[in-house]
């Protein structure tokens, strides 16, 4: 079934002219699918640079409207409609803007990981990969950081001469993580280095060995020496981990699994190209505003 289905979305991949994008924490037969593999901000200039007219983005929401954003002349599906992003959610335009009013010298750095329409009234997007870049790039000192608070406190420490005003939102997934938790698998797995993403909270990335974004994680879990490490991110990365390292060992937390990128199948791959259905579309208003705060993640993030 997994052989039939992968051939035809192949077939249907070349005649609808399209690139399949996934993220790392798709389901490993996604991942095996898709042209280009890749953590947000690698997957965002994928998008922008794609020559293929449809572009099928196997993620969340926020990830294939970010890809429209960019590419307002192409076809964006999401195979799985309902996969969307709670930390995503928790930001409104409408509360921002109040914020905005209470702080009128900060700039507002907007995480990926956001609505288009925070985006819309963002002044710069970032990713976990890129963010510190950003923000030491910026002139003002006043930073408005959304929606993520683990992230912007992990920032917030790397640049101490900043003002970090942060939004009280989290990604559900690696803010559940206990210290307990990670106690346990470096006791039962002793040695082993412990890779950490900056959207677990701050007791958890004090435990870590390495903090970074999950293409950081992959990048350190490879080039160093060490033969096994525990993965604190969400599970879909260890496929590329284990792919790459065959004779490394990775644990990961067993409850690290988001719900909403585990939503798309082949099944769902399949349909969306054969159908052009799931296809993503966006006020010009507001995508024009977007535009601005992404294309400056691409300037500032260099």
């Amino acid at each position: 079934m997994i052989q039939d289905l992968t051939t035809e979305i192949l077939r249907l991949k070349e005649e609808k002219d399209a690139v399949i994008l996934a993220h790392y924490y798709q389901v490993p037969e996604v991942q095996e699918i898709a042209d280009y593999v890749g953590d947000s901000y690698y997957l965002s200039k994928i998008a922008k640079d794609a020559k293929q007219n449809t572009i099928v983005f196997c993620g969340v929401r926020f990830m294939a409207e970010s890809a429209k954003i960019l590419s307002p002349n192409k076809t964006v599906l999401l195979p799985a409609a309902e996969a969307g992003c709670p930390m995503a959610n928790m930001a409104s335009a409408s509360a921002l803007l109040k914020m905005k009013e209470e702080y009128p010298n900060a700039k507002v750095v907007c995480y990926i990981n956001s609505t288009t329409e925070v985006k819309a009234v963002s002044d710069v997007c970032c990713t976990s990969s890129n963010a510190l870049n950003i923000i030491n790039n910026i002139e003002e000192e006043e930073i408005i950081f959304l929606p993520d608070k683990n992230l912007g406190g992990h920032i917030q420490k790397l640049v101490p001469h900043k003002k970090m005003i942060l939004w009280d939102g989290c990604c559900v997934t690696h803010n559940k993580i206990y210290k307990k938790q990670i106690e346990a698998l470096k006791e039962f797995y002793p040695g082993a280095k412990v890779l950490v993403h900056p959207e677990c909270t701050e007791e958890i990335r004090d435990m870590a060995d390495f903090i970074g974004s999950t293409g950081e994680i992959i990048k350190f879990g490879t080039e160093d020496s060490s033969d096994k490490f525990i993965i604190v991110t969400e599970i879909g990365v260890l496929h590329e981990l284990e792919k790459r390292n065959p004779n490394k060992k990775f644990y990961a937390p067993d409850n690290m699994v988001c719900p909403n990128m585990k939503k798309t199948g082949l099944e769902d791959v399949y349909n969306a190209l054969k159908e052009m259905k799931n296809v993503i579309t966006i006020d010009e208003d507001i995508r024009v505003k977007a535009y601005n705060a992404l294309n400056n993640m691409h300037l500032l993030g260099r």
